[in-house]
């Protein structure tokens, strides 16, 4: 079989140096039909081998629950059919803009700051979830006929701790469970942070978007041998909802990645093609030198600029990157062609939602049993890892009105005093004391409802594993309520097949939030995207599919729909707005 190693220099294939021309694609981003599309866009834009992470919390939703862990071996076998490497990056924290940093909200609502050390619980727990997915990586390692080439430890731990012990233990329990392909650890180019990340023995690379030379003489200062690579080469970013979008010159791009290969490296395009973050499972960062600031929610489309964009298209950023590629990879031998487009639907649809349930009705036929709290529960105590909690408390009387408002929200609160809308809160710094009232005061008695959403978890900095929800209380003037109910509906909820059955549905009432269903035919099915103008905030299904989180505050204006997902005939979509309806016609197209 073919061995991988890392040379004094180079890596090497049997002894003969290579060069390592990667990009990252994340299965998880990507309806399943579409990775043969774009891994082939890889291998045309001229790289060699295909990176991803793996998220953790997608795929053990609950302790000892698991969830198609088999789709990275079929992903991984989709590469080797493309005619690509593979590099897996199994965490256990991704980071990637993604929920929590791909660690499950049930892990980190038990332990918060003691994940990512040397804690015996939580070591104990990755050893347990990578007994389980390691198997789909090791059998097709390289050196045993499969693509897999290198196997990441941790991810770029120098940006968040020190702790040595907890590495060393990482790389001895990769090691146990069978990989035996080269590892490597991946941080930024700074003294302290390859200081804090790297392990002695396992190849260090360094992450960043430009300025190559300086950065390589950094990671040379800590790792004077071995090869060089640019772990994630940022060609491009995320974006936050109601932030202006990021955008990097073409030719920018290209010129730092010549630079990087002008250097002998190898190169990790972070991201090649980013995708889509489907069924809400966007990230969070925070404001901040220190991330303790305002919460700052990743949008729906993970496009990140990137070479091939989240409709899988080509953009000039692949053309210049496929020139600058082609100088630098095996001499003599041709690009393949650029692939095709996947087919975009034919015509329009017009989807008619004639069926509406108001959230109450939602939340008592999905939701988890509402129990009473002497304080308000996170959503992690729920057991909530996406969705919304809705709090209900009273306020005492007679007493006149004072302040009615709550410490530690987190993130977003939709209020209503006796059935009516009172506002709408939105959660501040990271403390847990910090106060955000309503615009008016509260007379007593009241029934108070807090519908909250979680608008993500953090997934970078020192703020990972913050709870989520009402971490502090509900005040009035300065009086704690006590004997809130709490009860949560899960986005979960939504994928069981008779789901819809348990919500009674009526005519849609004008403006009004819930969750609203309707139908739309399909002639010559393909790539689309649909557009909610006039709603506000929420999330859309179509055929049981999650594309997830619209929000009117911009900047995305639309939610992709893979081509996959729909059929010939009559679709379903399925719409849950949080605050305020639109017009119930929708246009797919």
């Amino acid at each position: 079989m073919p061995e991988f190693t890392v040379g004094e220099r180079d890596f090497e294939l049997d002894g003969r140096p290579v060069r390592l021309l990667s990009g990252a694609l994340h299965y998880f981003r990507v309806h399943e039909g579409h990775w043969g599309h774009r891994l082939a866009m890889l291998r045309a834009m001229g790289l060699n081998c295909v990176e991803t992470y793996v998220p953790w919390n997608l795929h053990e939703p609950e302790p000892g629950r698991y969830r198609d862990v088999e789709a990275l071996g079929r992903f991984l076998d989709a590469a080797e059919a493309a005619g690509l490497w593979a590099i897996v990056r199994p965490g256990p924290y991704i980071c990637a803009e993604w929920e929590n940093g791909g660690l499950p909200h049930w892990l980190t609502g038990a332990l918060g700051a003691r994940v990512r050390t040397r804690d015996p619980e939580f070591v104990g727990q990755v050893e347990r979830w990578f007994r389980h997915l390691l198997p789909q990586v090791v059998r097709r390692q390289i050196d045993r006929g499969g693509p897999v080439i290198m196997v990441q430890a941790e991810n770029e731990y120098g940006s968040y701790g020190s702790d040595q012990v907890y590495l060393g233990r990482l790389v001895e329990v990769l090691r146990e469970l069978g990989t035996t392909v080269p590892l490597f650890t991946s941080d930024g180019p700074e003294d302290h942070m390859l200081t804090g990340g790297s392990v002695p023995g396992v190849l260090a690379t360094a992450n960043f978007g430009s300025g190559a030379r300086g950065s390589f003489r950094t990671l040379r200062r800590h790792r004077p041998d071995g090869p060089l690579m640019c772990m994630e080469f940022w060609c491009g970013w995320f974006v936050h909802w109601g932030a202006e979008p990021v955008l990097r010159e073409p030719a920018d791009a290209a010129a730092a990645l010549e630079e990087i290969l002008g250097c002998g490296a190898s190169v990790n395009i972070y991201m090649a093609h980013g995708g889509t973050n489907f069924g809400g499972w966007s990230g969070a960062n925070r404001s901040g030198e220190l991330h303790g600031g305002e919460l700052r929610s990743t949008v729906t489309s993970y496009d990140y600029d990137a070479p091939i964009d989240e409709y899988g298209r080509p953009t000039e950023k692949f053309w210049l990157f496929r020139e600058v590629l082609a100088r630098h990879g095996e001499v003599g031998a041709p690009l393949p062609d650029v692939p095709a487009r996947p087919p975009t639907l034919a015509e329009p649809a017009r989807a008619e939602l004639t069926g509406w349930a108001p959230l109450g009705d939602v939340m008592d036929g999905l939701g988890g049993p509402e129990a009473e709290w002497a304080m308000p529960p996170a959503f992690e105590e729920l057991g909530v890892d996406r969705g919304v909690v809705r709090y209900r408390v009273e306020v005492p009387g007679p007493r006149p009105p004072y302040p009615l408002g709550v410490t530690g929200l987190r993130d977003r609160a939709v209020v209503y005093v006796d059935g009516v809308k009172a506002g709408v809160l939105g959660g501040g710094p990271a403390e847990a004391n910090s106060y955000t009232a309503l615009d008016r005061p509260v007379a007593g008695p009241a029934v108070v409802e807090l519908w909250v959403e979680s608008l993500g978890r953090v997934n970078y900095g020192p703020r990972l594993a913050e709870p989520k929800g009402i971490t502090g209380g509900v005040l009035h003037e300065r009086q704690y309520l006590h004997g809130v109910r709490a009860q949560g509906l899960a986005l979960d909820a939504f994928e069981s097949e008779d789901a819809l059955g348990k919500v009674p549905f009526r005519s849609p009432e004008a403006g009004a939030p819930g969750l609203f269903r309707g139908t739309f035919d399909v002639c010559g099915a393909g790539d689309a995207e649909v557009s909610l103008p006039g709603w506000e905030r929420g999330f859309v299904w179509v055929n049981g599919f999650c594309l997830g989180r619209y929000w009117n505050v911009g900047p995305q204006e639309s939610l992709y729909v893979p081509g996959p997902v729909l059929r010939e005939g009559v679709n379903e979509v399925w719409v849950l707005e949080l605050e305020r309806s639109g017009e119930h016609l929708l246009t797919v197209g």
